[in-house]
C-alpha cells in the first residue's frame, strides 16, 4: 500500500499563486522534485538526500553518501532530463551534485 504524500497541498492552485507573487516557487519545485526522488529511490537511498534546491536554473541536491552522490554524478544527465520532462524544460539547465 502506497503511503499518502505529505504535500499534496502544494499542487493546489492558491499555494501556486502565492508562492509566485512572494518569490519562492522555486522551493516549490525543489519540494516536488525531493517528492519525486522519494518515489523514485527505495527509502534507504533517500534518506542520503540531504536536501534540493533551486538556484539560477539550476538544481543542487546534496546528498551525504559518497556512493549514491557518485551514482547521481555518473546518470547527472539522466536526472537532469527526468526533471525536465515532470517539471518543465524550462525550469531548469543544469544539475549540481554536492
Amino acid at each position: 500500500m502506497k503511503k499518502k504524500k505529505k504535500r499534496e497541498y502544494q499542487s493546489s492552485d492558491l499555494v501556486k499563486s502565492f508562492a509566485r507573487i512572494h518569490g519562492f516557487e522555486d522551493k516549490l519545485v525543489a519540494f516536488e522534485i525531493k517528492d519525486f526522488l522519494e518515489d523514485y529511490l527505495d527509502e534507504s537511498l533517500f534518506n542520503e538526500i540531504q536536501s534540493v534546491n533551486i538556484e539560477h536554473h539550476i538544481v543542487i541536491i546534496r546528498i551525504n553518501s559518497p556512493l549514491l552522490k557518485n551514482d547521481f554524478k555518473m546518470r547527472k544527465s539522466f536526472y537532469l532530463k527526468k526533471f525536465q520532462d515532470k517539471f518543465g524544460i524550462e525550469k531548469f539547465n543544469d544539475l549540481q551534485i554536492l
